[in-house]
């Protein structure tokens, strides 16, 4: 029979099921603790600056100008951002209740009618492997922009893909560092990020304004590039250029899993995923109307030996190598300084699956280091991850490509799949939903809808290709591999899962 245990730690209380076999080392996992010290203000300027939208918006300009033009660009960040707040609302009404590190598979637990175990288990890895591929989009965006910035400077440059992953390991290496041994300084880096992410946009923008010349209202607004990619349908053109910008806005739950270091989660977390969302929609609409309105020539951007059309757009305007750097740099620091946000993220989320038994030697992977106070072997655990991951680019860049669009993917189906049962449950038992402090009343059905169909939609086209005939090198594997890590997690519930997962640790802060 089921048995519920309470136990009172550091101000929160832990309520869990033992394990099957009476494991002691189960109650050990569950007093592994973090410490609560984030606030409102570093939850909101963590969760803005963690999206970085208008910067990861420039890194990505190349597949809407590809795909669509102008008009998919322009008209795409208003339906990303439309589509993620009404996510990220939706998301928010389960945080204000179960706010805990584990967000999503946790949720997928206490929502899902049948089978409970299973489908959480089967969540915890999707998630868990597509923020991994998440964390690799700052590093991969800010080496390789470094050294689309040395083509720039220095034309007879021969560009390695090799070299793009050794700046990659150079970009990941100092957030980790910051991670381990300046974690109080994190609240503070995020404050000043989340500043910075603000006050460089607008110093961009005029940058762009006062010196580039202007290009026409029907260029901005109804230019629609089609038949450069092999794709002829017009509706599939534009669905594929939206991944330029639906990744910038993916992630919106980075911060949820910070959960059990903020105090007062239970507001704080819900109001910070939903005003950083709204923020980074904003600048980042902004920055694509600057940008369309004083970008050069097309074909020119498009085809930049940098191999980022930004690069390029920013030394057309300039007229000046010097001022393309200091613009870049504007983008690429707090861009930068997200990655601090990710990797912290993703490793409370690696902890936190590990604490309930989720990963292989999860006994050795949940301690929480008594000097510096984080999961730091689930910290080590991501950053091995994510320089794996980062050989893929020494390969092929279409590969590893893929591994950017399968962290949006497999980011979008995690999101899906809580929510789906979130409105079965709204339609079956309504009076078994919890009720928190943020709740979206009668528009709940309608707003948890609209964001089921905006999930289902970004995660159809995300794993198409963008270039047609599909060849081995681009072919778009982003489907092909979260379809194996599918395979896998359902292998690993038959071999162990299933011995071993008795469900999410369910966290309550009393603060």
């Amino acid at each position: 029979m089921y048995r519920e245990e309470v136990e009172m730690k550091s101000d929160s209380a832990v309520r869990s099921a033992p394990a099957a076999d009476g494991n002691s080392s189960v109650a050990w996992r569950q007093s592994q603790k973090l410490e609560r010290y984030l606030n409102f203000f570093s939850s909101l300027a963590f969760s803005a600056t963690l999206l970085a939208s208008w910067e990861s918006t420039g890194g990505s300009l190349q597949a809407g100008l590809y795909n669509g033009g102008p008009a998919v660009i322009v008209y795409g960040i208003i339906l990303s951002t439309i589509g993620n707040l009404t996510i990220a609302c939706s998301l928010a009404e389960l945080a204000t209740v179960h706010p805990t590190a584990g967000a999503q598979y946790h949720w997928m637990y206490i929502l899902a009618p049948r089978f409970r175990r299973f489908l959480s288990f089967f969540q915890g890895w999707v998630t868990v492997f597509s923020w991994a591929a998440l964390v690799c989009i700052a590093p991969y965006f800010i080496g390789t922009e470094i050294q689309g910035m040395v083509v720039l400077s220095h034309p007879e440059y021969e560009a390695h893909q090799w070299h793009g992953t050794l700046l990659m390991w150079a970009v990941v290496l100092i957030p980790i560092i910051i991670n381990i041994f300046a974690r109080r300084v994190l609240a503070i880096i995020e404050v000043a990020a989340g500043i910075m992410h603000i006050v460089f946009l607008p110093v961009t923008i005029a940058t762009f304004v006062a010196l580039a010349h202007r290009n026409s209202n029907s260029f901005v607004w109804d230019t629609f590039v089609s038949g450069l990619s092999g794709w002829s349908n017009p509706g599939v053109v534009y669905s594929i250029g939206l991944l330029g910008v639906i990744t910038p806005l993916s992630g919106i739950d980075g911060i949820i899993h910070m959960s059990e270091e903020v105090k007062n989660a239970k507001t704080v977390i819900p109001r910070s995923m939903i005003w950083g969302t709204a923020i980074n929609g904003v600048l980042s609409f902004c920055y694509v109307i600057a940008i369309l309105y004083c970008m050069g020539d097309y074909e020119e951007a498009l085809t930049s030996p940098t191999g980022y059309p930004i690069i390029t757009i920013a030394y057309q305007a300039t007229g000046s190598k010097a001022a393309t750097y200091v613009l870049m740099a504007m983008g690429m620091l707090p861009g930068w300084i997200a990655l601090f946000n990710g990797l912290a993220s993703v490793t409370r989320l690696t902890w936190a699956f590990a604490r309930d038994n989720g990963l292989p030697f999860s006994d050795f992977f949940v301690k929480v280091d008594p000097r510096f106070k984080i999961p730091i072997r689930a910290l080590f655990l991501v950053a091995f991850l994510v320089v794996a991951l980062s050989f893929i680019q020494i390969g092929s860049t279409a590969a590893f490509n893929a591994i950017l669009s399968l962290s949006t993917l497999g980011l979008y189906i995690s999101y899906l799949l809580p929510l789906i049962f979130l409105v079965y449950k709204r339609l079956c038992t309504p009076e078994d939903i919890p009720r928190g402090s943020f709740s979206l009343g009668k528009w709940g059905l309608p707003v948890n809808l609209v964001a089921i169909l905006f999930a289902t939609y970004f995660s159809i086209f995300l794993p198409f290709p963008a270039t047609l005939p599909v060849t081995g090198e681009n072919m778009n594997y982003a489907g092909p591999v979260l379809g194996f890590v599918m395979l896998f997690a359902c292998g690993d519930w038959i071999v162990r899962g299933r011995h071993k997962w008795q469900g999410p640790t369910m966290n309550y802060s009393r603060e």
